[in-house]
């Protein structure tokens, strides 16, 4: 497990261990997902859009986005 301090200009140096594990280089784009209150995951996917899909499923009662949508429609 490495340790991280977050500088004054709210940037992290992600550690070399992690860096050689996930091989990262410079340049490359990561993606660092929050989990719950204390804890995040660093990806190197190979396609962030296909990383995040569906990173929202079940978060929301099955019939929240109809009831929502219908709520946008009343307002105009």
């Amino acid at each position: 497990m490495a340790e991280v301090r977050v500088s004054s200009k709210n940037q992290i140096v992600v550690p070399r261990e992690i860096r050689d594990a996930l091989q990262i280089k410079a340049g490359d784009r990561i993606l660092i997902v929050p989990m719950h209150d204390q804890a995040a995951i660093i990806l190197r996917p190979d396609s962030h859009r296909m990383a995040t899909a569906g990173i929202a499923a079940g978060l929301y009662p099955a019939d929240y986005l109809r009831k929502e949508r219908r709520s946008w429609n009343k307002r105009k």
